[in-house]
């Protein structure tokens, strides 16, 4: 078994973890709650740290997925372009199926402009797997490079959820998870097909 199968086999530990947790553990939740007022950035309602959430919205990632996607077909590869929408539309269903099981309301003083439930951050989960993707398709071509400026960009992400109020940090890790295992379970299926 390949390191891939061990790391979606821990993504999904965690994710079960946290929503058994989530969902059944009062004290789980006020540690979650005390964390994320700990972990709270002072300057909280920064426009920098809206501007990273507006350029990271769900939406907006579907946008991106698609501009990726174009310009694969451009270059002749048609199957990595249906993996690439496949992978965030597959990861995205889950998010949504995810969030309205969980039913998780959002920190106390959240920001009016957020809305809809906490569990699991579709701004983490978009970012997780795009960040992914474009690490599956470039990564040779651009290296580490490439790495340090997705690692930056998703932790960026990562600290204007909080720092906005949006998240308990369950809900970051939950979205991580997500991400990862979908994005183990569609690599997978690009393996396969290519």
């Amino acid at each position: 078994m390949n390191i891939n199968f061990w790391i979606a086999i821990l993504s999904a530990a965690i994710l079960l973890l946290l929503i058994f947790n989530v969902r059944n553990s009062r004290r789980f939740n006020l540690f979650d709650h005390w964390l994320h007022h700990k972990l709270l950035i002072r300057k909280h309602d920064g426009i920098g740290w809206q501007i990273i959430a507006f350029i990271n919205d769900p939406k907006l990632l579907v946008v991106l997925d698609v501009f990726l996607a174009s310009f694969l077909i451009s270059k002749n590869k048609n199957l990595l372009a249906f993996w690439v929408l496949f992978t965030l539309g597959f990861t995205d269903l889950i998010g949504i199926f995810l969030k309205k099981w969980m039913r998780r309301k959002r920190p106390i003083l959240h920001s009016d402009l957020e809305e809809g439930y906490s569990f699991p951050s579709g701004h983490v989960l978009g970012s997780t797997v795009m960040a992914l993707i474009i690490w599956q398709i470039f990564a040779n071509q651009l290296g580490n490079r490439l790495l340090l400026i997705l690692a930056i960009i998703w932790l960026m992400v990562v600290i204007s959820r909080i720092s906005l109020k949006a998240h308990f940090p369950s809900d970051i890790l939950g979205a991580t998870s997500l991400a990862v295992l979908c994005f183990s379970i569609a690599q997978q299926l690009l393996f396969l097909i290519i």
